[in-house]
């Protein structure tokens, strides 16, 4: 049986937003959030194409957003240097944090949704509880010497990509940090579902997967342009082949074990395809490039 693959536009959201910076599914896939320059973060069902609540409330534009694990809460970030917590029934906020010196990048919840993880450009990854009286970060991680890029989470580990050209895994369970030299700028980070590797994406137009244990290099992905601005990176929902957005407004899938190109969607954008999000499921994509956002299926996919 051959996988499905994302193939054809069932929607496009014209997100009103200026430049999306960020597009991301919730846990489950039913909705979707996106940031924008506008310094606004919306929230939608995709499949439908309907928007349902507009956050406002940064004060400048707004980099990236995730929502918690029972999508009660929404965590927001961008230049304003703000970590923001948000009510997802009200739109109101719950609670700003702050402490980064420089424009934070990027955010996750832990898997609990307790606690919330912002990497910035001041070189440092911050830790907030989400139900604590104090505003204060729990914990500073400051092992890189340059500007986080992006941030995963798991069960008991954080993941980063920064622009000194390294991946830190910081595993909670043992207390120790493994850092993985890439050489050129890491902009994405991601752990395969089964929590054996990492893939990264970095500006020197490569995608690599990584041992997570070893650090041996598992495969390279090549033939996307990556070289000035930040594009995600991620794996399918069966792990089988890699994605990833990029600078010539395509979007590039790879087979994980062969590392060579299977599928390319060339109308994804105008311009730097950077933002992706894949469904936990379904064989569902959501690209973001310039002002809109596209919600990709199958090619036999057809409406309900």
């Amino acid at each position: 049986m051959t996988t499905k693959l994302p193939a054809k536009v069932a929607r496009t959201l014209e997100c009103k937003q200026g430049a999306v910076r960020a597009v991301r599914f919730n846990d489950d896939g039913n909705y979707c959030l996106t940031c924008g320059s506008d310094k606004s973060i919306k929230l939608w069902n995709p499949h439908k194409g309907t928007h349902i609540m507009t956050y406002s409330g940064h004060g400048y534009e707004v980099l990236d957003v995730a929502a918690s694990c029972d999508n009660s809460q929404l965590t927001s970030t961008g230049a304003d240097k703000m970590v923001i917590l948000w009510d997802v029934s009200t739109g109101k906020m719950v609670r700003r944090f702050r402490g980064h010196v420089g424009r934070v990048n990027c955010v996750k919840f832990n898997e609990e949704s307790t606690v919330i993880a912002s990497g910035s450009i001041d070189t440092t990854v911050r830790l907030w509880d989400c139900r604590a009286k104090k505003y204060d970060p729990i914990q500073i991680l400051d092992e890189a010497k340059d500007g986080i890029f992006s941030i995963k989470l798991s069960d008991h580990e954080i993941l980063t990509g920064s622009v000194d050209g390294r991946v830190r895994r910081y595993d909670l369970r043992v207390g120790e940090l493994l850092v993985d030299y890439i050489g050129s700028p890491v902009t994405c980070v991601c752990f395969t579902k089964d929590g054996q590797c990492v893939l990264s994406s970095a500006l020197d137009s490569t995608l690599r997967l990584l041992d997570k244990d070893t650090g041996e290099l598992l495969g390279e992905y090549t033939g996307h342009k990556s070289s000035e601005f930040k594009t995600d990176c991620c794996l399918t929902n069966s792990d089988a082949h890699v994605v990833s957005g990029s600078e010539d407004g395509k979007i590039y899938f790879w087979d994980l074990v062969d590392s060579k190109v299977v599928h390319t969607l060339s109308k994804a954008g105008r311009g730097v395809v950077h933002s992706l999000s894949y469904h936990p499921s379904l064989p569902c994509m959501l690209s973001a490039a310039e002002n809109v956002v596209k919600v990709w299926r199958e090619e036999d996919y057809q409406e309900e």
